[in-house]
């Protein structure tokens, strides 16, 4: 089983949490609300993985005024991809605290939509189970 270690930013601006509904067809939770991320790339140091995953995700307009490690998560998952192809890995979730300084986000095709959350309201969305356990984790859920 391949192992691959996960950036994932939770991002906030001016109380609101930034989520992203993933496209239906790929992904480890299709259709479902998640935080952004990715897999850091070999040779890669963390907080490059995670702005470089950030630009490619969410786009170069939206700006980030702070980045906190906060904590880490680790489970097995079945990753679907564009093509069909199905593959079990060992992920390992680096969880980050970040501030933007604005809401400019433009998603890329890994995603369908996108949405600032109050988190009195976080628990109205269809999260997958790795989301859910992050926000409670915080205390947002």
């Amino acid at each position: 089983m391949r192992q691959r270690t996960i950036v994932c930013p939770l991002i906030q601006h001016e109380g609101h949490y930034l989520l992203c509904k993933m496209a239906d067809d790929r992904g480890v939770f299709p259709g479902q609300w998640a935080l952004s991320g990715g897999g850091v790339e070999p040779g890669e140091r963390i907080e490059e993985a995670l702005r470089r995953e950030i630009r490619e995700e969410l786009g170069d307009k939206l700006q980030l005024t702070s980045i906190t490690p906060w904590t880490f998560s680790d489970d097995v998952r079945v990753k679907t991809y564009a093509d069909g192809r199905q593959e079990e890995i060992y992920m390992i979730y680096l969880i980050f605290d970040c501030v933007s300084a604005n809401r400019e986000v433009t998603i890329n095709e890994e995603f369908q939509d996108y949405a600032w959350v109050k988190p009195e309201d976080l628990s109205h969305y269809d999260l997958n189970v790795a989301t859910r356990k992050t926000l409670s984790l915080k205390g947002l859920l």
